[in-house]
């Protein structure tokens, strides 16, 4: 099984900031879309990652479940604290992808999301999240390559 959790305190009450996922979602990640208002049923996801959200209280905590893998993800608040945890019983070769590069670029996503959060709280991150070099790499040799036009 695979548990990856990610806190931020960000000095105001959090809740709000659960609602706020999709428009604070880092751009860099994929814009977060939703086949309809966030709540019980909706489909979307950011980039190649698809999920369904299965369970929502409106300022306290957001549940989806993967479809593409057998996991989910929570987004949560209690008082200033906002929490995001990945839970997974992924195959050998999810669990390859993850080890190789899934963990690295979630937990940069991750992080980017905390610090819009922060900056959405009215402060600055003390640390701002920064990207690896192998974050910085894997996401460059996934980029989408643009076509270059032929000359005839």
């Amino acid at each position: 099984m695979i548990r990856n959790v990610h806190t931020r305190d960000l000095g105001v009450p959090a809740g709000q900031f659960v609602d706020r996922m999709p428009e604070l979602w880092p751009p860099a990640w994929g814009k977060q879309e939703f086949d309809r208002p966030l709540g019980v049923g909706a489909d979307g996801g950011h980039g190649p990652i698809r999920y369904r959200c299965t369970s929502c209280t409106q300022g306290t905590s957001i549940t989806f479940a993967f479809t593409r893998l057998s996991g989910s993800h929570t987004l949560s608040a209690s008082g200033t604290v906002l929490r995001h945890e990945l839970v997974g019983t992924f195959g050998l070769v999810d669990r390859v992808r993850w080890a190789l590069a899934i963990h690295w670029l979630h937990d940069a996503c991750l992080e980017d999301f905390l610090d819009a959060c922060e900056r959405a709280a009215g402060r600055e991150p003390v640390a701002p999240a920064r990207w690896s070099a192998w974050v910085r790499l894997v996401r460059r040799a996934f980029a989408p390559r643009k076509r270059q036009a032929q000359r005839a």
